[in-house]
């Protein structure tokens, strides 16, 4: 079954632009032209991923974010942003609210079909070798991409669970930003590391209690401890 991808945007160029590279690139496509719209189709179809722009009618494009997240519904599918805004700003907010990755308009059609392959790889790259890793209040089912916390459902992103599992797998052993990058989100080549910090900073509000077995290393990384 080909991947399902949700394209939300309010102008119809760039919507065609969008869905001919992806199904070219073999995805199926459906469209939402409002941040209203966006919501009833995500939660309905429930798409493999969502390739979402800021700018919107109704509903802009990070509130849309925000509510997708909130819903344990939705709260697993990987968010693409597609802005126009280049400010720092904007892309840490975009992160902040819960988006796995951002692409700034104008950009390449294949950069874009290249981000999304990555995302939607990461997120079956949850569910490797060993089906589950607990360690004291924390539980992480790979199968069910499922976490809990004193048997509390955690709802998680799929950068979320993935970056959360790498760190588990290899708890004791300080990983540097840069590794995290290369091998979370997969990139060959370096961005600002500030984007494994906005996903640390929000993996642990979720982790609550948890997130003490979440270490920060100064000046190199993290890693997860036991102690």
């Amino acid at each position: 079954m080909k991947p399902k991808i949700l394209v939300v945007d309010d102008e119809p160029d760039a919507v065609e632009l969008v869905e001919f590279n992806l199904r070219a690139a073999g995805y199926e496509t459906t469209s939402a032209a409002d941040g209203a719209e966006a919501l009833r189709k995500a939660r309905a179809s429930t798409p493999d991923l969502i390739l979402l722009d800021v700018m919107l009618p109704e509903i802009d494009g990070l509130e849309v974010c925000k509510l997708l997240r909130r819903d344990p519904a939705t709260a697993a599918i990987p968010i693409l942003m597609l802005t126009a805004r280049a400010a720092e700003l904007d892309r840490v907010l975009g992160l902040e609210l819960g988006a796995d990755d951002y692409v700034t308009k104008p950009f390449s059609p294949r950069e874009l079909v290249l981000r999304v392959k990555n995302l939607l790889q990461r997120r079956a790259a949850s569910e490797p070798t060993t089906d589950r890793h607990q360690f004291g209040i924390l539980n992480l089912d790979i199968p069910r991409h499922q976490v809990t916390v004193r048997g509390n459902p955690v709802a998680l992103t799929a950068t979320e669970f993935k970056l959360l599992l790498v760190l588990m797998q290899r708890r004791g052993r300080v990983q540097s930003r840069e590794q995290l990058l290369r091998d979370v989100w997969e990139y060959d080549h370096l961005i600002d590391t500030r984007t494994v910090d906005t996903h640390m900073r929000r993996l642990r509000d979720k982790l609550g209690a948890a997130a003490r077995y979440l270490d920060t290393v100064r000046g190199v990384g993290y890693r997860f401890t036991e102690q």
